[in-house]
């Protein structure tokens, strides 16, 4: 029998494939350093979003990957580029005005408009803290200023004003005539204003250590490129920083390819090796176009999760990274009840199975018993019929259905109906649509009703379903999902719906009955 390792080695999941990538890094020699370093990237003008929650945890998936591939010790920084000079004012945060005489300094300086904090980039990153811890990500935190400034990228600041002119040839080719004239890689913090400067550098000092330029008072100023004095350009950082940190693994999106080539070449320049990765699709809105945080057109974490458990959202970022996807309300449904199905095949499938199963990978190897007998979906079209506005009117049914249920012997199904009355209330419930039957429709719920009233007591499930499947072949419908679809829409008032028996069963056909009796009185 094979071990975990080898069945490891030869798992075919995106994480273990990422996983041999690294593996193959070290084939020859551990890293210097001790550790495997893993890398995500955090940009703190703004809030944590779901692209940061979906790096991460795809980063996460690899990184125990790797672990079952290798005993090298590993760790996971997420860096926070928090010496960035501030740009803009968000929108979304209060005392604007306060904050635009900050403009152009370091996030870190600026003050923060919420009063929480010592500055607008100790905020955002703690916000970005809880919101990894509230997912239970194992991860070290990261401050760009801190580095900066502690001097722990002296070393490498100096390298790449040693190497400037190599630097500046990889760069000078990817940016217009009129950016070419004002380029540097270095951007000189004024000390005069403070503000993160974008200007020519007139001199330069390898020996000294110190770079030449004009502060905005026409000042003639001399600074070290070290101690905090100087921070770089995004694209010379990024190089510099997997230089100076040797990082051994960051993925990216698939907007940022180029960006990742030119960092690679840079890292190459300082004398390193560039990290392993690997670019993921974006994520496209209803309409199928990108998402972006400006424009507000895609759904947030927050969303996600008033709707739905976190294990769906890590489900979604499993699947097909290298696929455009849409994230909008109506795929999580879907995820919700995908993720119930893995983490159900996960309490039985065999070693070599299981590390293909995703629930493996959101929960790393620890997948937690769940209650799977009730879907998503049937519980949204419980919530529907029952016009369920809490979850009490909820479990009032699923105690007759399931009399060994309960929230307190079920938490993760009870966090599942509070999910599906929210999302029944705000998306289901005002596009409900109920019609009535044709006359071919009425003859056919007739005979339903009748089947149902002959059914013994206690029937299961299946047992309904195929009561159901009969009466559809019974009855002229040019195919069996047609004569699902009308139950759906005269029932139900939906173009979708459920598994009908195991609905029926859960609702009861008394209920059920009644359902039929009031659509049949319904005029055409």
């Amino acid at each position: 029998m094979a071990s975990e390792r080898e069945l490891a080695l030869a798992a075919k999941a995106w994480p273990f494939e990422e996983a041999r990538k690294l593996l193959a890094r070290f084939g020859k020699a551990p890293p210097a350093k001790g550790y495997v370093l893993f890398e995500t990237g955090y940009g703190p003008s703004g809030l944590p979003h779901i692209g940061t929650f979906g790096e991460v945890v795809r980063t996460s998936m690899v990184r125990h990957a790797f672990q079952q591939l290798s005993d090298l010790p590993t760790r996971l920084f997420t860096f926070s580029d928090d010496m960035d000079g501030l740009r803009k004012v968000p929108d979304n945060v209060p005392n604007q005005e306060m904050i635009r005489q900050h403009l152009g300094k370091p996030l870190t300086k600026v003050p923060d408009p919420f009063g929480t904090h010592e500055s607008f980039g100790h905020h955002n990153n703690a916000r970005l803290r809880a919101f990894l811890d509230s997912f239970g990500f194992e991860y070290e935190f990261q401050s760009s200023t801190e580095w900066y400034t502690s001097g722990r990228f002296n070393d490498a600041l100096l390298r790449v004003l040693e190497r400037y002119d190599e630097i500046m040839a990889v760069m000078l080719p990817t940016l217009g005539e009129e950016r070419q004239q004002t380029y540097s890689p270095f951007l000189p913090i004024s000390p005069r204003t403070g503000k993160v400067l974008q200007v020519p550098v007139l001199e330069r000092n390898v020996a000294a250590g110190t770079i030449v330029f004009e502060d905005e008072d026409g000042t003639r100023t001399e600074l070290p490129v070290t101690d905090g004095h100087c921070k770089l350009q995004w694209k010379p950082d990024w190089g510099m920083r997997w230089h100076a940190l040797s990082v051994d693994y960051e993925m990216s999106g698939k907007d940022l390819i180029a960006s990742v080539e030119l960092a690679s070449k840079i890292c190459r320049i300082l004398g390193s090796e560039p990290p392993e990765g690997f670019n993921y699709e974006l994520f496209l809105d209803d309409k199928g176009q990108k998402i972006s945080k400006s424009k507000g057109n895609g759904l947030t974490v927050e969303e996600w999760l008033r709707y739905a458990p976190p294990e769906s959202l890590s489900l979604y970022m499993f699947q097909k990274p290298r696929a455009a996807k849409r994230l909008y309300f109506d795929v999580i449904p879907r995820a919700v009840d995908e993720y119930l199905t893995f983490a159900e095949k996960a309490r039985q499938e065999e070693p070599a199975r299981l590390l293909e199963n995703p629930a493996w990978h959101i929960h790393a190897g620890e997948t937690p018993a769940v209650r799977t007998d009730l879907s998503f979906n049937i519980l949204l079209n419980l919530a529907g019929v029952a016009n369920a506005e809490s979850k009490d009117v909820m479990w009032g049914f699923i105690t007759r259905y399931a009399p060994d249920a309960s929230p307190e012997a079920n938490p993760f199904l009870d966090r599942l109906v509070g999910y599906a009355v929210t999302y029944y209330q705000d998306f289901v419930k005002p596009q409900k649509n109920y019609r009535a039957p044709t006359a071919e429709e009425r003859a056919a719920l007739e005979d339903l009703l009748a089947g149902l009233e002959a059914l013994p007591p206690g029937a299961r499930a299946e047992e309904i379903q195929n009561l159901v499947y009969e009466v559809g072949k019974r009855h002229p419908f040019p195919e069996l999902r047609a004569w699902f679809q009308s139950l759906y829409e005269v029932l139900l008032g939906q173009t979708q719906g459920p598994r009908m028996g195991g609905f029926i069963e859960l609702y009861g056909i008394g209920n059920t009955q009644a359902l039929i009796r009031d659509a049949l009185a319904r005029a055409a």
